[in-house]
């Protein structure tokens, strides 16, 4: 059963590429390999710029289209289950089997919120229960 992983930012202003680079650096050490799965490519490119400069002390390793990395930038979604799988198209991943975990990442903005309650529902009808992070 995939899990599907709600961060819903409720008071912080976090950008979501911020909240992706600092859950990425918690992540990764657990997990081994995270995929951005990532169609827009003016998000792609800030995804890529953040992690680079995001901590000075810890480098988090990455590449747009380079699955030998341990954070892939990718508007494709990955060939194997290995992957924690950050969701940043506006849609939910409907086949979720493929994948053990997804996180979904909610600003706090009303657009961003929208999208969010119906990625929810989407994941529901799917079967699946998320759990949802409020911070």
């Amino acid at each position: 059963m995939t899990n599907v992983s709600f961060y819903l930012f409720e008071k912080s202003p976090e950008r979501q590429v911020d909240s992706t680079c600092r859950l990425c650096r918690k992540l990764l050490p657990k997990q081994g390999k995270i995929w951005l799965h990532c169609p827009d490519p003016a998000l792609q490119q800030q995804l890529d710029e953040r992690l680079w400069n995001f901590d000075p002390s810890s480098f988090i390793p990455h590449g747009i289209e380079q699955p030998d990395t341990p954070v892939c930038i990718s508007p494709k979604l990955p060939d194997s289950p290995e992957w924690l799988v950050f969701n940043f198209h506006h849609q939910a991943l409907e086949q979720t089997e493929k994948f053990s975990h997804i996180i979904e990442i909610i600003e706090n903005n009303e657009a961003a919120k929208q999208v969010g309650r119906e990625k929810f529902k989407q994941y529901r009808r799917l079967g699946i229960q998320p759990r949802t992070f409020k911070l």
